[in-house]
């Protein structure tokens, strides 16, 4: 996590500067603007933290029922102030939903690449939503990640799960994208959870992501719920 550590770099220079204005400066306005500074970055570097336990106490090799509103939480914070600094404003929606069958870590992980790409699509700022919901008619829980960016040619959507197809040019001034290897691997990681990954875009509009992994329903009796097999697994074109 390249943003987190450059992040957490930014906040430890914070708490030192300060630290060295409120050692120069004898006078006590100063000082408490200062130690103000200080617990501020203090309490931003505890967040972020927080985030990358996160993402450790996800780490799995099996799928499992995962509870993905921490996990949608702890992925947003680690990438609050890079979304504050491309000036994108966060709309987060969060349904009360049941756990997913999930490898936690894996999950979050696609949902940073979407987040990242989805900044990246507004390099003039924007709006971003995140959605958090349930459909208990299909038995699934669906997360969408929708920008108010550039969006996507047509003629590029069916072409954009393909390993090593990309729509951008290269890494942009954080460092990221470029590759073409982020979406071919969010597919296989929503594939291989038997769920389904779809893509919506329009040209100056924007493009929304949705993954849909099958839920599980702690009220519903087992025999009730529709097996995570009958799933199935599609890339739909973007």
């Amino acid at each position: 996590m390249s943003s987190t550590t450059h992040e957490f770099n930014n906040v430890l220079t914070s708490v030192i500067n300060y630290a060295q204005m409120g050692l120069r400066h004898q006078d006590e306005a100063t000082r408490n603007r200062c130690f103000d500074k200080i617990l501020a970055a203090g309490q931003r570097a505890a967040k972020i933290t927080t985030g990358v336990l996160g993402l450790a106490k996800n780490r799995s090799d099996r799928r499992e029922p995962t509870d993905l509103t921490p996990l949608v939480k702890d992925a947003i914070m680690l990438l609050e102030r890079e979304m504050q600094k491309y000036r994108v404003e966060l709309d987060v929606q969060l349904d009360d939903v049941p756990p997913a069958l999930a490898i936690g870590n894996q999950i979050q992980q696609v949902l940073l690449n979407l987040l990242i790409n989805a900044r990246q699509a507004m390099p003039k700022g924007g709006r971003l939503v995140v959605r958090l919901s349930h459909d208990a008619a299909e038995g699934v829980v669906s997360l969408m990640v929708r920008d108010s960016g550039t969006g996507i040619p047509a003629d590029q959507l069916p072409k954009i799960f393909d390993p090593f197809f990309s729509t951008k040019s290269g890494p942009d001034e954080s460092g990221k994208g470029g590759t073409g290897l982020g979406l071919a691997t969010c597919r296989d990681i929503i594939e291989a959870h038997e769920g389904k990954i779809r893509v919506q875009s329009t040209v100056g509009v924007g493009t929304a992501f949705t993954i849909r992994l099958p839920a599980v329903n702690p009220i519903v009796p087992q025999a009730v719920i529709k097996p995570a097999a009958s799933v199935t697994s599609s890339a739909a074109t973007r």
